[in-house]
């Protein structure tokens, strides 16, 4: 079971980030955070030569809904997709929304994961 979705761009690291930021707000998905591993595990002292970003995103409406249900679905919120170079590769990915909540079980949930999923992907897609 992969429990991931991702596919390869041919845009550099930075212009797949930058794409992918304009294609979620063209989604109704905004960007909360984001997170340079190689900068911030650098400014710790620990080197880390991998282009690896991460974006944590939110629908508010979506995001309501599943705290409405089941309060503690927010350990999984915001979802987060990653931004990666891997031999040479740039990569655009995320943890399947619907995998995650088949995972511990809230399967009243998968209908609204499934949508958060397609959006997503679709979003992801876009920025490709």
């Amino acid at each position: 079971m992969d429990m991931n979705y991702k596919i390869a761009t041919d845009k550099s690291f930075a212009e797949a980030i930058e794409s992918l930021k304009i294609s979620l707000t063209n989604h109704n998905f905004g960007v909360l955070n984001e997170l340079n591993f190689k900068d911030t595990l650098k400014s710790k002292g620990v080197d880390f030569d991998q282009d690896f970003h991460l974006l944590e995103v939110c629908n508010p409406h979506k995001a309501k809904e599943v705290l409405n249900e089941h309060l503690e679905m927010g350990f999984f919120l915001p979802c987060k997709i990653g931004v990666y170079k891997e031999s040479g590769q740039t990569y655009i990915g995320m943890p399947l929304p619907t995998k995650l909540m088949g995972m511990v079980g809230n399967l009243d949930l998968l209908e609204i994961a499934q949508e958060v999923e397609d959006v997503l992907v679709a979003a992801i897609e876009e920025a490709k």
